[in-house]
């Protein structure tokens, strides 16, 4: 059987969920925010698909999928928290929130090169395909 992998060759559960996002958000004054990074791989001035998400990651085989999250969102952001997942999530791919009261430093690795804390309608025009919205909707919804 062959096995899925991530862009940099790790294998990827061959079974659902395949990965999580972990839509952050906190407070900036009196207004909501949410993490976007700008994936590296395309290049800086990229703006398609999957250009801007929130942190997300393949899980793989036989992890927890709440493992995957919190190793992803520490690995992408430096990042730790009591992770809450969104239960009307898709079943092939999970969504979780974390939220801050203040913005939190963001430490990036080498898949992201830059990062913004953004409106939720920011968001909703940054973020490509519309599944990434969806996902951001659901999560501002459950907030």
């Amino acid at each position: 059987m062959l096995v899925a992998t991530t862009y940099d060759g790790l294998p990827i559960s061959p079974t659902p969920p395949y990965g999580a996002t972990i839509v952050v958000s906190c407070y900036v004054g009196s207004e909501r925010r949410y993490l976007l990074l700008h994936r590296a791989h395309e290049g800086p001035d990229y703006d398609g698909d999957w250009a801007w998400t929130p942190p997300a990651g393949s899980r793989f085989p036989g992890e927890p999928i709440g493992t995957c999250a919190v190793r992803e969102l520490e690995e992408e952001t430096g990042l730790f928290g009591e992770l809450r997942t969104i239960r009307d999530s898709d079943p092939d791919w999970a969504l979780f929130t974390l939220e801050f009261d203040t913005k939190p430093e963001v430490r990036l690795d080498g898949e992201h090169d830059r990062y913004e804390w953004v409106t939720l309608a920011d968001a909703r025009v940054r973020c490509k395909p519309e599944v990434i919205v969806s996902g951001l909707d659901l999560a501002a919804r459950d907030q």
